[in-house]
């Protein structure tokens, strides 16, 4: 018997993958810094404090090797590689935190867990989340990873706070919450199975017991006359992975140095002669423990294998890309062609930016070219079909313009200066957006340039910066004749005023709608139509006659045709023998008011003469009043005022929206050629006379203390991940074959 425990173990099933999956393992610990994608199945031993976690995992490696005590032992989380060898001389184990040194004395393990145990937690009780790695190499262990979690305590001793409970739970879940951990869920036999600890915490992480397997340990201290059967069967709390029953070296074995393989030959004993348990023997012992473990550990790594393939391709074509953009650093042969190949793929990029070529960036966001079309069209073009042709001009200064465009005389006409003088003025006021319009062109541009070659230039920094103020010195050159020109454009409109323009409304048409307008409004006044005569029109009842015939006749600039009747319908409207009859009338309107009246008579005036030279005398004398100081058109008002208004305001709109148009149309035109356009031709050019210098290679080329570790760590990921997919594709040629057995054997189990 003693011979059959000390002979090494047969080939278990995946003996050839898990090895390969070890490699994985270790592989993937250099990349996955926490991603879950990247993660491997562990089996999680969970259980409360003298369960015989321990106990168990030691039987399981075949070596004494765990800290052990009556109070808390495991105080940090301890990952336990097993990996088996051919080799029955060479057993060992090695620590991460010791790369390099092999441990053949399993008693120094033991002291070197409890040291590193220490050296994180302290020497009195107090628990880590840190993990201690160890790597056991053996001819006597199955290939796999066990993870030893500290076990449940309620109350705290030594060192440890008032809520050691809570943290030790939460530690555990962190674990077991992982959808790719195993847990193996440990209680002693002698305790009531419905409140085990173990089982509990279990249920919380896996409530559908499907990555569970439960362990009954110290079967041999029940009382007399019970048995754990209805236990191991599955009958009082089922798991999908079943139970499985041990027998644990009790502390008398363990101080009279009972070694593990004497405990297992008993623990052998002890089933084989049991009445009940002899007939459950796949469920019981440590032997049977490890097949188990085994199993359902090869079992998720295959079940694993599909996802984990993908996740590790998608990563590795991110790496092959992040790895390519920082290269590697060029012999000084080698510099000069680098530096070329930066400038034209950087200038290749810009210019699909502005022409929407770049495929990264199509569907997530407007950018480049589009952003440039949306400033012409939804901010330039918008913004100025906004804008009232008469804002920041009220009537009164209309009125006082015209005013002072005719002297000392009133005006035989509409004076042709006024209208000049105010559209100038409406027309001036194009030029501040159409300037903003090319500022804001030119900030994209800038993004744009920001936008390329990012990952490739972070390496060089020099080499970025030079770049960024070569684009931006010429973008902004680009920049000043844009605004030039549209300076140029502005001024030409307001230095010629076209009024021969098509679509200009001209003064006779703009006099007709007047006045036909005015006199529908006249018509429909109440105070017309109540008798009260036309020439107590106030000021700003002239205004609102005025504003009314501006609203009534104009639609988007378009002068209507509704309403409008000839020259002669209009004049024929009026009072034959009346002047006052005639007011609004367009004969009226291109002469001077006069003041007549017919009872006086010259002859009668002569006869007098002398009576009122006489009387003269003996009257007071007439003083006029003086001028006001500031005198506003407000002040002398008339309905000829009112129309002459109304029809500088037509014409204003007329050719305002002439105008408006032309700038909407050119302005873009102007910065497409002198600065979006200019920069796709001319960039490349211009980086290379710039850059492309042998004295500036070395220069250029330097990177940052934080750039060559990042160039090194992009390098290192890109070679792991290689190494990964190599060795995942060596996995499935005996996937089918453990897939099968797995199944086969957990079928047989069930039955």
């Amino acid at each position: 018997m003693e011979n059959n425990h000390h002979s090494p173990i047969q080939p278990p099933l995946g003996s050839t993958v898990i090895p390969l999956v070890n490699k994985l393992r270790l592989v993937l610990e250099k990349v996955h810094d926490g991603d879950r994608e990247l993660e491997l199945p562990d089996l999680a031993f969970v259980g409360s404090q003298s369960s015989g976690k321990s106990s168990v995992l030691e039987a399981l490696v075949g070596r004494d090797f765990l800290p052990r005590g009556a109070d808390i032992c495991t105080r940090r989380p301890l990952r336990l590689q097993l990996v088996r060898t051919d080799d029955e001389a060479a057993e060992y184990g090695e620590f991460q935190h010791c790369p390099g040194r092999k441990w053949f004395d399993f008693s120094r393990i033991r002291a070197e867990i409890q040291a590193e145990t220490e050296r994180e937690a302290g020497d009195n009780k107090r628990v880590s989340n840190k993990e201690i790695c160890l790597k056991i190499y053996s001819t006597r262990v199955l290939d796999m990873t066990l993870v030893d979690l500290p076990g449940m305590t309620k109350v705290p001793v030594g060192d440890q706070p008032p809520d050691v409970e809570a943290q030790i739970r939460k530690m555990i879940l962190s674990y077991i919450k992982k959808p790719h951990c195993l847990i193996v869920a440990v209680t002693p036999a002698n305790s009531d199975i419905a409140n085990s600890d173990a089982l509990h915490i279990a249920g919380i992480a896996d409530p559908d017991g499907n990555r569970t397997i439960g362990v009954i340990t110290k079967l041999d201290i029940m009382d007399r006359g019970t048995d754990a059967c209805d236990l191991l069967l599955g009958k009082k709390i089922p798991l999908r992975l079943g139970y499985i029953g041990v027998v644990n070296r009790c502390q008398e074995d363990i101080e009279l140095n009972t070694g593990i393989q004497d405990a297992l030959a008993s623990e052998e004993a002890f089933f084989q002669s049991h009445p009940v348990y002899n007939d459950v023997s796949d469920c019981c012992g440590i032997p049977q423990l490890a097949k188990k473990l085994n199993q359902i550990f090869v079992q998720y790594i295959f079940k694993r294998l599909p996802d984990l393939k993908t996740s590790v391709r998608s990563k590795l074509a991110i790496a092959a890309k992040e790895h390519s953009s920082y290269g590697h650093m060029p012999q000084e042969r080698d510099q000069g062609s680098l530096v070329l190949n930066i400038l034209l793929n950087y200038s290749n990029a810009f210019v699909s930016l502005v022409d929407g070529r770049n495929e990264e960036r199509l569907t997530s966001e407007l950018y480049g070219g589009a952003r440039i079309h949306y400033i012409f069209q939804s901010i330039f073009v918008s913004r100025l079909e906004e804008v009232d042709p008469f804002e920041r001009l009220s009537d009164e200064e209309i009125r006082t313009t015209i005013y002072n465009a005719t002297g000392p005389s009133s005006a035989l006409f509409v004076p042709e200066v006024p209208f000049q003088v105010l559209v100038r003025r409406q027309i001036a006021r194009l030029l501040d957006p159409s300037l903003q319009c090319a500022r804001l062109v030119y900030n994209e541009l800038v993004k744009m340039s920001n936008n390329c070659l990012v990952h490739e230039l972070q390496r060089f920094p020099l080499l970025k910066t030079r770049i960024n103020e070569i684009v931006g010195s010429f973008l902004l050159e680009g920049l000043e004749p844009s605004q030039t020109m549209i300076g140029h454009i502005v001024e030409m409109e307001t230095d010629f005023i076209n009024t021969s323009h098509p679509k200009f409304i001209g003064g006779n048409k703009a006099v007709e709608v007047a006045s036909n307008q005015l006199r529908t409004y006249r018509l429909s006044s109440p105070r017309t139509r109540d008798g009260v005569d036309s020439d107590a029109v106030s000021v700003s009842g002239s205004n609102r006659i005025s504003n009314a015939i501006v609203a009534r006749s104009h639609t988007n600039g378009i002068v209507s045709d509704q309403g409008v009747r000839s020259v002669a319908d209009v004049e024929k409207n009026g009072s034959p023998g009346s002047e006052r009859g005639s007011n609004w009338s367009i004969s009226s309107f291109f002469r001077a008011r006069e003041v007549h009246n017919p009872s006086i008579n010259i002859s009668r005036s002569n006869s007098d003469h002398a009576t009122l030279n006489h009387k003269e005398h003996a009257s007071s004398i007439i003083h006029l009043r003086e001028p006001p100081l500031m005198l506003n058109s407000s002040d002398i008002h008339s309905e000829h005022e009112a129309m002459a208004s109304t029809v500088t305001k037509l014409l204003l709109e007329s050719y305002y929206t002439i105008v408006r148009k032309n700038i909407q149309d050119s302005v873009p035109k102007a910065i497409m050629h002198f600065m979006v356009n200019r920069t796709k031709r001319e960039l490349r050019n211009v980086l290379i006379e710039s850059l492309y210098r042998e004295g500036l290679f070395q220069k250029l080329l330097q990177e940052t203390e934080e750039v060559s570790m990042k160039r090194k760590h992009a390098e290192e990921t890109f070679i792991a991940l290689q190494e990964a997919s190599r060795l995942l594709d060596e996995l499935p040629t005996e996937a089918a074959t453990v897939e099968r057995g797995v199944w086969e054997d957990h079928s047989n189990f069930s039955s």
